[in-house]
């Protein structure tokens, strides 16, 4: 339609630019009124549907602009919002591995707190069971030997000197 009325509207421009100059008036022409007003006519039908259509395209295209206004104000949000919770996650990730990093050293150092106080304590119980141990083996030594005085008394000793020895050797060696 749009390329009807500029056909048209060439045809009159064509009309007047052809058209015959009045004696002593350069800026008049003379030009065939039924056939120019038929041409108007066509074109004031024209023009409301060429009106209409670009107004329809106008709002199409102040709607099409709209819509992607809000769609990039919308991806815009989004994104926003999505940079805010990457960070908040970076954030909570540096925390979360600050804390563990806390956590694993407080873990290691009471593990090790408790390495020592355990070495201690079995030390210390290994040394008392050695005393103990010890001092058992004296009151063992010691009542053999009032036992072996005591049944020397009774019935004469068969051994000889060397038995004795290798019984004391032995005696040494088991403990």
């Amino acid at each position: 339609m749009y390329n009807e009325a500029m056909e048209l509207i060439e045809m009159l421009y064509t009309m007047v630019s052809e058209a015959w100059g009045v004696p002593l008036g350069n800026d008049k022409c003379i030009i065939e009124r039924d056939k120019f007003l038929d041409i108007l006519e066509e074109i004031k039908a024209q023009l409301p549907t060429e009106l209409a259509e670009a107004k329809r395209l106008m709002t199409a295209r102040d709607e099409f602009i709209g819509n992607a206004k809000r769609e990039a104000e919308s991806i815009r949000r989004q994104a926003e919002e999505k940079a805010r919770t990457l960070v908040d996650e970076q954030e909570i990730v540096v925390v979360a591995q600050t804390r563990s990093r806390e956590l694993v050293a407080n873990a290691e150092s009471k593990s090790n707190e408790l390495r020592r106080v355990a070495n201690e304590y079995v030390d210390d119980a290994l040394r008392r069971t050695e005393e103990a141990v010890t001092s058992a083996l004296d009151e063992i030594t010691k009542s053999r030997a009032r036992f072996r005085s005591a049944a020397g008394s009774v019935a004469a000793p068969r051994r000889t000197a060397s038995y004795d020895r290798e019984t004391s050797e032995e005696q040494e060696t088991e403990y």
